[in-house]
């Protein structure tokens, strides 16, 4: 549980934060080149699977280019509002990525459209645009995309899955499933998943409609995880989903309910935006709280950050705006020393990326991902080794972000009426 900490700390040291100091040495990186480049073409492409995933490509005129993944699901818009950037690209320094990010949405034909956090907000598609930016600017600059976001914390990333027993409730599957994870080629040793609810049939205290647990509910949502906490040990952690779907009094009843087996946080059990709501909920809590991934820009952080509003942050680099952005949000949080982990149901690309980010970021625990489960998910990129080990993503040292797609893979997943990169 994060302590109490006064509201208005250092303010100057907060904004002071925004600064991004490892932009100097970027800047001084891409001096020699500055200028040199032109963006030529914007293209985009979506792949379908369990999700839709939008790539997006950045092609400067002399043939290198970079590749980032936007939003997919849901996606509606997101490939056609990159589209809609594409003009006012065309012949931009691709080097001069914060300003480039920072007026993306004055782009003629886009009035009203802005990527500012407006009604109409572009930042799904900003965000990607932005991170194949950085893939194109590395391998420009010959160096690993990490290498221009500030340097290495770490040269492998921890990530884990959402693998569940089919009944919490029922010890000899969460035996079977304890023991299906351990023999996982992919190794992972956490595990997010959330709880089935109780039927109102049979539970006169469940509402389909409020925003509370149900007596039966929370007694049966704490026998559930014990019971995966005894079979799987504590070799392994277990983070406890939700979907912002509770009151402020039923959030902390949750919080007493899984207690005791020591999550490595609880997620999103109050409606997204900041109230004082969810400071009160980490003064009353013993499990970290978590949030963030469908907030947007710093001003999306800012309240949680100041107010003490979560113990994590999981930014989802697809929404908040890239790398540039996120590495802003991290560093306002360790000013009130609040770590950073991340959100991702994207691809390998946006996986493989996402953990590049995540490695140039002190205070980072863990990334989420949807792959690693063995299947064609696992081959859409063209690696060197095992793409997940031991529970870790190793980071490449190749320039820009290493995305090289395996064009066979995701030929035969794009999704209805797509093409190879249009």
């Amino acid at each position: 549980m994060t302590s109490e900490k006064p509201r208005n700390l250092s303010r100057r040291a907060f904004m002071g934060a925004a600064a991004a100091p490892f932009l100097v040495n970027y800047q001084k990186l891409a001096a020699a080149d500055a200028g040199h480049l032109k963006i030529r073409d914007v293209q985009t492409m979506v792949m379908q699977g369990p999700r839709t995933y939008t790539f997006v490509k950045i092609v400067a005129d002399d043939g290198l280019f970079g590749i980032g993944e936007a939003y997919g699901s849901p996606g509606v818009g997101v490939k056609e509002q990159i589209l809609a950037l594409k003009p006012w690209l065309i012949g931009k320094d691709p080097l001069a990525i914060d300003v480039l990010y920072t007026l993306m949405d004055q782009s003629p034909g886009l009035a009203g459209t802005r990527s500012d956090g407006s009604a109409h907000s572009l930042m799904r598609a900003v965000s990607g645009v932005e991170m194949a930016l950085w893939d194109l600017a590395g391998k420009a600059l010959k160096v690993p995309a990490t290498t221009l976001l500030g340097g290495r914390f770490r040269d492998r990333v921890r990530v884990y899955d959402h693998e569940a027993p089919r009944n919490m409730l029922d010890k000899a599957s969460c035996r079977e499933w304890a023991q299906k994870i351990k023999a996982g080629p992919a190794g992972f040793t956490a595990h997010k998943f959330g709880f089935e609810h109780t039927n109102p049939k049979s539970d006169d205290g469940r509402d389909l409609n409020n925003r509370i647990l149900s007596t039966k509910e929370l007694i049966q949502i704490r026998q559930a995880y014990e019971n995966c906490r005894e079979e799987i040990g504590f070799d392994h952690d277990i983070m406890v989903h939700n979907h912002w779907e509770y009151d402020l009094r039923t959030a902390i009843q949750l919080s007493q309910a899984v207690e005791a087996i020591k999550p490595l946080w609880l997620e999103d059990p109050l409606a997204v935006q900041y109230s004082d709501s969810w400071h009160r909920l980490v003064a009353a809590s013993n499990v970290p709280i978590c949030t963030g991934e469908n907030l947007e820009r710093r001003e999306g952080f800012k309240d949680f950050i100041i107010n003490q509003g979560c113990d994590i942050l999981n930014p989802d680099l697809r929404n908040t705006g890239g790398f540039l952005e996120t590495k802003r949000i991290a560093a306002m949080a360790e000013v009130f020393g609040l770590p950073m982990c991340s959100h991702n149901t994207g691809s390998q690309v946006f996986t493989y990326s996402t953990v590049q980010w995540a490695a140039s970021i002190r205070d980072y625990i863990t990334c989420e991902t949807v792959t690693g489960q063995g299947g064609w998910m696992d081959q859409v990129l063209v690696l060197d080794g095992p793409y997940i080990k031991g529970g870790f993503i190793e980071l490449p040292n190749k320039p820009g972000l290493n995305i090289q797609l395996n064009q066979d893979v995701v030929s035969a997943h794009l999704a209805k009426d797509e093409k190879w990169w249009g």
